[in-house]
């Protein structure tokens, strides 16, 4: 079978969001014969995040369009009274490339990475599936919630209004769903009783990420995750605001080290505190991580499943999450992390896991464990197995 992925970004092994289209990508193309077209701002950007082990049938890039500055554009959609988010992904290239494409082959399934790709024209015997990283509505409307700024909190809401309906429409047309834990397919499927929807986890390389053996910097804490996504930078500053301080005060040589591509100048401010240091693009995340006491995921906002947590324990780290940076995940608190929601539990847990080598231990074995039921083989054969009965559906 052709099956036809479509993904705004390029697939890679170690990149956020990306890093899910390239494992998915990789088991896909083990079994069907795979196209694949990618949005891109760089023409020239790395094309052996694509390796040619997966012998894809086609791969095309598309260019972003150019398109006013974010503000202008964000003024325009109100204007217009749709969102303009949902019109950055509307490209009419990417329209003329898949018809090119359809005229020449057949494709049994399109796989669009995420709704906001979703809304492009094929033919109707085409199987669509749609692979929701997050549930993107429910992404902005906790954005809303947590804004400080009155106006990015009205222009968070109104973009949820405006998402909430075409996201839930593109899902409920497609012929599958893909999201990343069981929480979401509860949701989805009270929206959508009638949408055949499938738990792909997101998962962590187990080969690449394996238990940290050089020796750990004492007292060092470590965030991972890419600074040019909100969430991430909310994260941050929170911890930095809230727990940081706190922390320092109980453990004065504490460093913590924020590693993450595209720190925007406010994150890069944090350089500034004692202890603190922003890496900015690293080549590879995981001697950061060997070298980490305690990893964190305080995060306060955010939809489908944190990578950085996978990671941080399937090289037997101890984390320490809020309920929202560990939500959707098979994880109990006290056995694979620990779990705060208020800033000064946070910092506390932080320090008591600091100050114990023993409970750091006992965590990251539980830890490592669990990372293995979320390898990306057994993702890749989740994936596999929803292609198959979606089309099976069709039949």
């Amino acid at each position: 079978m052709n099956l036809l992925m479509v993904s705004p970004f390029f697939p890679s092994p170690s990149s956020g969001a990306r890093t899910r289209v390239y494992h998915l990508l990789k088991a896909l193309a083990r079994k069907y014969s795979v196209s694949l077209v990618v949005l891109t701002a760089d023409a020239h950007e790395a094309e052996d995040s694509v390796p040619e082990e997966m012998k894809l049938k086609r791969f095309l890039k598309v260019p972003w369009p150019t398109f006013p500055p974010k503000r202008v554009q964000q003024a325009l959609g109100i204007i217009r009274g749709r969102s303009g988010l949902l019109d950055s992904y509307r490209v009419k290239t990417v329209q003329q490339v898949l018809d090119d494409l359809v005229a020449r082959d057949h494709y049994g399934v399109a796989l669009f990475e995420s709704a906001f790709m979703a809304g492009y024209r094929l033919p109707q015997d085409t199987r669509v599936i749609i692979d929701e990283h997050n549930i993107e509505y429910e992404l902005l409307y906790r954005t809303y919630q947590r804004e400080n700024s009155l106006v990015r909190k009205w222009y968070n809401w109104w973009e949820s209004r405006q998402i909430k309906p075409v996201e839930l429409e593109r899902c409920g047309n497609a012929q599958g769903v893909l999201v990343t834990s069981e929480r979401e397919a509860v949701l989805l499927k009270a929206l959508l009783p009638d949408s055949m929807i499938a738990v792909v986890p997101n998962g962590v390389d187990t080969e690449a990420f394996q238990w940290a053996s050089q020796e750990q910097l004492p007292d060092r804490i470590i965030f991972t995750g890419a600074m040019s996504y909100c969430p991430n930078v909310n994260a941050v500053l929170y911890f930095a605001k809230e727990c940081w301080p706190l922390i320092r005060s109980k453990i004065p040589t504490a460093t913590w080290q924020i590693v993450g591509r595209d720190p925007p100048p406010v994150v890069q401010a944090l350089a500034k505190l004692p202890g603190v240091s922003v890496t900015g693009p690293v080549p590879d995340v995981k001697p950061y991580l060997a070298g980490a006491t305690v990893a964190i995921a305080p995060l306060l906002i955010g939809s489908g499943t944190r990578l950085k947590i996978l990671e941080a324990f399937a090289m037997g780290k101890a984390v320490v999450s809020t309920s929202l940076g560990c939500e959707g995940l098979a994880v109990v608190s006290g056995q694979h992390l620990i779990v705060a929601d208020e800033p000064e539990v946070f910092a506390r847990s932080v320090v008591d896991l600091m100050q114990s080598a023993e409970q750091r231990m006992a965590l990251g074995i539980a830890g490592r464990a669990l990372a293995e039921t979320y390898s990306w083989q057994r993702c890749g054969d989740d994936v596999i197995n929803a292609v198959e009965k979606i089309r099976a559906a069709g039949l």
